[in-house]
This record gives C-alpha cells, sequence and structure tokens, in this order.
C-alpha cells in the first residue's frame, strides 16, 4: 500500500503539471513551466527577494534556482537588480510583463483547486493536508 501511495502522489504531481502546462497555452504563456510557478507566486507576494530568500521559500537549492530565474529573465517575467546598499546583494523583482501574469496564475490556481478538491469535504480536505504534511515531515 505504502508503494501505491507514493506512486498516487506522483501520478497527482504529473497530472496537475499537465494541468498547468495546458491552462498556460490556452492562456497564451509560452516558455513558464510548473517549476517557475512558486517563484512567480512568491514575487507576486513578496515584489523582490534575493536569491537565497527565493531558494528558502521555494525548497529549492541555489543552484536550481539560478537556473529557473535565468529562464524567467531571458523571456522577461523577471530582472535582477543590484542592491544599492551592498553592492555584493541582487533582488530578483517581477517585470511588467511579469506582474502581467498576476491574475492568470490567480485564475489557474483556482481552477486547479477547484478540480483537486471536487467532491472532497473540507474537513476532508484538512485531514489529507494534515497527513501530506505528516508525510513532508517523515521524508524532510
Amino acid at each position: 500500500m505504502a508503494q501505491d501511495t507514493i506512486s498516487l502522489i506522483s501520478r497527482i504531481r504529473e497530472n496537475a503539471n499537465k494541468f498547468i502546462c495546458s491552462e498556460l497555452e490556452t492562456n497564451g504563456i509560452k516558455g513558464i513551466v510548473p517549476s517557475h510557478g512558486d517563484i512567480m507566486a512568491v514575487l507576486f507576494k513578496y515584489s523582490k527577494c534575493t536569491m537565497k530568500e527565493l531558494a528558502s521559500n521555494i525548497h529549492r537549492t541555489k543552484a536550481t534556482l539560478t537556473v529557473l530565474v535565468d529562464k524567467l529573465e531571458k523571456i522577461g517575467y523577471v530582472k535582477r537588480e543590484k542592491s544599492s546598499d551592498d553592492s555584493r546583494v541582487t533582488y530578483i523583482t517581477l517585470t511588467e510583463k511579469g506582474i502581467a501574469l498576476k491574475p492568470i496564475f490567480e485564475k489557474i490556481s483556482e481552477k486547479l483547486n477547484n478540480l483537486v478538491f471536487k467532491n472532497i469535504s473540507e474537513q476532508e480536505e484538512e485531514v489529507l493536508h494534515k497527513l501530506l504534511e505528516k508525510i513532508n515531515k517523515n521524508l524532510g
């Protein structure tokens, strides 16, 4: 049963990512993949972050984050800005093009959540969340 559970979690993630990619394409957004979503969500919330802050928020290594941010910068959604207080510090901020994605991301997120939790009560959702947190803690 445990092996089935991990496999099921993996399939759920794969299906969610397919849904997100399809919705991004439907909305005419090219070059962004689900792994960029966490970065964008953090920047929608905080406006600007250092690479260290971003890595901490999205639970990725700085090396992995650098590749993701480089791609977002190349396609015009984020930019790097040096700190005026400390030239060693670089902030990642959204461009106007990046800011314009916020309502689309919110719409996609809402659609995904509605699909995921269709026919699931609030109580079941809470139990599921608690169980997944325990599993994550066990692995972390």
